[in-house]
């Protein structure tokens, strides 16, 4: 994140811009949205995150292919895609043990290798025993919407956030026939909708509660932020005195700019972090249900305002919010059985990764003795 500081006469302290007029008002706004003190952990867990989430593209890809190989100049015409640069086989020659690269024909293609291949079975299984849990999170997220119906389309976007497979709604939709139904009143794929068809009052129930309930206490938010921040402390204390609002309750009467209504706004992105995989999520794909969650206008900035239980980064020019509560340090507290299975994959990526950087110091070595 790239912060400049401004003196209180809003010039730039900058030498550069010493002899500039005066900022105008509206970047000043824009340098003020985005200035959150950076927490080491936690950028390093989505440093780690952009990683996995590339090479886990990648995978995706290949798996799409016939016989599971893919011609190495296809994967590049892909690379923008995955907004990288440089050379697709330069970077699958990084991960030697999650990716084979070979010739056939005079064509240099890439494939997983049988490690990749055990863990893309293993991960399979648990997500089959995963399902009734992806159910039970599809009809939570529907029940936090204000018409208890999405977009497809939109939802699409949060799938691997929440743990779906690609085809959840041949896979798993049909199979609750009496909860979920997809519609499509315009006959335009764009317009597919699904809607839940059943409310569950068990399902009600946010983490908050949750946690509240274990412990006997009243519903309220943690905060986690260094003791120094004092003032930041204060204002925590000040929206955690008043009560709790859960995601699920009608958001009808509530008008943008109310302390009630950031409360329940507050809740529900809290609930809709809580039950993603990584307990993270792009700002831009949430702004996507500003209508359908009653998010508002700037949610950027309802964000930033509470420090001590959302963090927003924008590493990688891609603005995330992370649920501070959800980590130690740069790790999750509570990891999904889907998470265990993507951490092995992390490892191999990593075992690749030394493998590679301990060939390419042999053969530096090598020629400098030579």
């Amino acid at each position: 994140m790239m912060i400049l500081k401004i003196s209180r006469n809003h010039s730039l302290t900058n030498p550069r811009f010493s002899s500039s007029p005066q900022i105008p008002p509206n970047l000043l706004r824009t340098l003020a949205l985005w200035s959150m003190k950076k927490d080491s952990d936690l950028e390093s867990a989505l440093s780690r995150s952009r990683r996995w989430i590339v090479n886990n593209q990648i995978k995706n890809i290949i798996l799409r292919y016939p016989y599971q190989a893919i011609p190495i100049n296809c994967l590049q015409k892909k690379f923008k895609t995955l907004d990288l640069q440089g050379k697709a086989l330069n970077w699958v020659k990084k991960y030697p043990c999650c990716f084979e690269v070979y010739s056939e024909n005079g064509q240099q293609y890439c494939r997983l290798t049988k490690q990749m291949t055990q863990l893309v079975v293993e991960e399979e299984a648990v997500r089959n025993m995963q399902e009734q849990e992806l159910v039970r999170r599809l009809a939570k997220v529907l029940m936090m919407s204000s018409d208890k119906k999405l977009n497809v389309a939109k939802l699409n976007e949060l799938k691997r956030n929440l743990g779906f497979p690609d085809d959840y709604l041949i896979s798993i939709v049909p199979k609750y026939p009496d909860f979920f139904q997809v519609v499509n009143y315009s006959g335009r794929r764009s317009t597919m909708e699904i809607e839940l068809l059943k409310w569950n009052e068990d399902l009600a129930v946010s983490a908050i509660e949750k946690s509240a309930r274990e412990q006997s206490k009243q519903p309220c938010f943690s905060g986690s932020l260094p003791s120094t921040w004092v003032k930041s402390w204060e204002r925590f204390n000040e929206f955690n005195s008043t009560p709790y609002i859960s995601p699920y309750s009608c958001p009808r009467g509530l008008v943008e700019g109310y302390k009630e209504t950031e409360k329940r706004v507050v809740g529900l992105v809290h609930e809709l972090l809580s039950l993603t995989l990584w307990k993270k999520m792009s700002i831009i794909k949430l702004e996507h249900f500003r209508r359908e969650f009653g998010l508002p206008e700037k949610l950027n900035v309802m964000l930033l305002k509470h420090p001590g239980i959302f963090y927003v980064s924008n590493r990688y020019q891609i603005y995330t919010v992370l649920l501070r509560e959800g980590y130690n340090g740069s790790e999750l507290i509570q990891k999904d059985p889907l998470i265990v299975v993507k951490d092995k994959f992390g490892e191999l990526m990593q075992q690749g990764l030394h493998e590679y950087h301990q060939r390419h110091r042999l053969l530096n070595l090598e020629k400098e003795e030579g």
